[in-house]
């Protein structure tokens, strides 16, 4: 696994139909070594904070594996990397596989994988159209946030090392299909969801919501 491109951005004005939108979706590559702090990357800014950023969102992945496939869904649109909004466009990295509380080293940082993305009209304003909100959810292809534990310099190709695998084994794809599925196995996953250390209190809470429901 490692980084194929490090992006950041600070939050701009755009027009969005009738509206002026404040977002910091809006990233850009850059090429030299750059520091990660405990809230987003050095020279990174998050417009909402109601929604966006805070020690669990510090950081947001996304594989570019992915990039082909929207390439194909929105031929039109051109795709540069941090085109989802993401700090880390990474290789190898992918939801099935990293565990909410799975521990990584890279560079000098270390990072701990918390939840999926949803998406927010904010992915519409960079895409210019709103379908892509329902095609991205309906896709699972969610890309990872992150808390970081241990500030750091970060670069481009530099490896990204599993260094502590969480043995709750909740997938962050599992916290999308809780979302996005619904069937008897869910019951089993949010309990089990529930018990992760590193998964944000706020979709503990959620779940705890819907086991409650399914109680009465």
């Amino acid at each position: 696994m490692k980084l194929i491109s490090v992006n950041v951005g600070l939050p701009i004005k755009v027009k969005f139909g009738n509206e002026i939108v404040t977002t910091g979706i809006f990233k850009n590559p850059v090429d030299k070594s750059i520091n990660l702090k405990k809230l987003n990357l050095e020279g990174d800014r998050q417009a909402d904070l109601t929604v966006h950023g805070g020690p669990d969102k510090a950081v947001y992945s996304y594989p570019y594996e992915y990039y082909d496939f929207w390439r194909k869904e929105f031929p039109d649109i051109s795709f540069n990397w941090g085109m989802f909004g993401e700090n880390l466009t990474t290789e190898g990295l992918f939801e099935s596989q990293v565990n909410v509380g799975d521990r990584f080293q890279i560079g000098s940082a270390q990072l701990v994988a918390t939840q999926p993305r949803m998406p927010c009209y904010k992915l519409g304003v960079k895409f210019g159209r709103m379908d892509i909100i329902k095609k991205f959810l309906k896709s699972e292809k969610s890309g990872i946030y992150f808390k970081v534990i241990k500030e750091g310099e970060i670069v481009i190709n530099d490896t990204i090392k599993l260094i502590k695998k969480d043995n709750n084994n909740i997938t962050i794809k599992n916290i999308v299909e809780l979302i996005t599925k619904e069937d008897k196995e869910n019951t089993i996953l949010m309990k089990k969801a529930v018990k992760v250390q590193d998964l944000p209190q706020g979709w503990k809470n959620y779940f705890l919501e819907k086991l409650s429901y399914s109680k009465k």
